[in-house]
């Protein structure tokens, strides 16, 4: 395809061309703390919109949708497609709520420990930071697997250039350069997916020879009803739902919206858009069966173009591949960064900002270290990723359901999670088995702490009201100091 020295070129132009173009933008913009982490109240619907798109469309769906497909069928991508649509439309409630009752808010961790103190906050801490790492790690995985593809380059050294210009420009501006990048990136992403998607076209000679081929090998991937295609479209549903809740670039993204109806149609909207993307890659599944001669299906989408792809198509990969990423890791870094930022600023009350922001920076650069080892031995992240929405199954019933009851308390959150965990990991399976409850177990970890919660409530009544006023005073901005 390419040589090693063409595509460690082309992959230094492109993104230190977004880390500069970054630094230049935000250079301009010295700010608080505050604005660093969470640029309240900055975006309008089309900003906010473009943001959630980029942040959304990882290169994950250049491999997930059409694996997914190639088992699942049908059911399994539109499982998929609205999976990945409804964290957005969820945290349109979610964010108005919060945004109403703490009004000067950076953090999801924030409302953990104002609402119900240290045991609940740190069990879901751990789970957002587990969450992020291994989002973070995939990411940087699938680049380094693509270009590998592309070119015979070392899969450290994808990720050591990836990881190294999205943490220069993320450190440096915070939210608002990951902001700006997400919107630059989406003028990448856009016109390269149609054009990827007019290639595979191309490639297949249309949906009739696909479907036609398709009915002859493997029928029960066209049918909607096939119990297997179902069963997995609604694992991805209710494993995509409840871990995008807990993903602190979303929190931040819902105070940095300039008020809430924009909040609401950037949501909204952010939200519908990614689903179209995601099912027309998962189709490529469906034409991998159909048309391929058989082989990874891991990579079903590449096996169904790279035969037939030009060479200048294989160098837009590049900025493609490298787009998606860099929008879904920045969001992962300033989301680490925020959430170190404000957890320190409660363990050291009297630090100066600049301290804050000098402190977040290089936990943010340790964190990379077993990011970048993880990525450049290009192992599946898929089994972590699975655990992660598991814990985060177990989580967002006990952790949401305390934005609009009074009676909610901390004891009663931690209880309901734990028992949650508990039924999910009871079903969960083990390294290397086949997933065949995994349905069942996301389902329990979800819905067992509803049970626990109205059980707890029904044996121990009278307990006091928590006042929701109280959470306002408790969350303060960070700072007015420029760093």
């Amino acid at each position: 395809m390419l040589t090693q020295s063409t595509a460690l070129i082309w992959l230094l132009l492109f993104s230190g061309g977004f880390a500069a173009a970054s630094v230049f933008y935000t250079r301009r913009k010295r700010s608080t703390l505050e604005d660093y982490i969470v640029a309240r109240n900055s975006q309008g619907s089309i900003g906010t919109i473009l943001t959630l798109m980029a942040s959304t469309l990882g290169a994950w769906i250049l491999f997930s949708p059409a694996q997914a497909a190639t088992w699942g069928g049908l059911a399994a991508v539109i499982g998929y497609a609205l999976g990945s649509m409804s964290p957005r439309l969820v945290m349109i409630p979610l964010g108005r709520r919060m945004r109403e009752l703490i009004p000067h808010g950076h953090t999801l961790t924030e409302f953990l420990m104002a609402r119900y103190g240290r045991p609940m906050y740190g069990l879901a801490l751990f789970i957002m930071l587990f969450y992020l790492f291994i989002a973070l790690s995939a990411e940087i995985t699938a680049i380094a697997k693509l270009v590998a593809m592309l070119a015979p380059v070392p899969l450290w050294a994808t990720a050591a250039i990836v990881m190294g210009t999205t943490l220069l420009y993320t450190t440096y501006g915070g939210l608002r350069s990951s902001i700006f990048t997400d919107q630059v990136q989406m003028m990448i992403i856009v016109p390269l997916l149609v054009v990827l998607c007019f290639v595979g076209w191309q490639a297949t000679g249309g949906v009739l020879p696909t479907v036609e081929a398709l009915q002859a090998k493997a029928p029960q991937l066209l049918d909607l009803t096939d119990p297997v295609g179902v069963k997995a479209g609604l694992t991805f549903f209710v494993a995509i739902l409840l871990t995008g809740i807990f993903h602190q670039g979303n929190w931040q993204r819902i105070y940095a919206a300039r008020d809430a109806r924009t909040m609401r149609n950037g949501f909204l909207l952010g939200g519908a858009l990614v689903a179209p993307f995601i099912f027309l890659m998962g189709l490529f599944g469906l034409a991998f069966v159909a048309l391929a001669p058989g082989g990874d299906s891991s990579i079903a989408l590449f096996g169904v173009i790279m035969p037939h792809a030009p060479a200048w198509f294989v160098i837009a990969l590049i900025p493609l591949g490298l787009s998606l990423v860099m929008s879904t890791a920045d969001t992962a870094i300033s989301a680490v960064t925020s959430i170190i930022a404000v957890d320190l600023r409660r363990l050291m009350p009297d630090a100066r900002a600049v301290t804050m922001k000098r402190l977040a920076r290089w936990l943010v650069l340790l964190m990379a270290i077993p990011v970048m080892i993880v990525a450049s031995q290009g192992y599946s992240v898929l089994y972590l990723f699975l655990l992660a929405d598991l814990l985060c199954s177990a989580a967002a019933f006990p952790v949401f359901y305390g934005l609009f009851s009074r009676k909610h308390d901390g004891f009663t959150a931690t209880a309901a999670t734990i028992s949650g965990l508990i039924a999910g990991l009871f079903f969960f399976p083990a390294p290397g088995d086949k997933p065949t409850y995994l349905l069942e177990s996301f389902l329990l970890a979800a819905f067992v702490p509803v049970v626990t919660t109205v059980l707890i409530r029904c044996v121990m009544r009278g307990r006091q009201e928590f006042d929701f006023s109280t959470l306002s005073t408790a969350v303060r901005r960070l700072d007015q100091e420029r760093v």
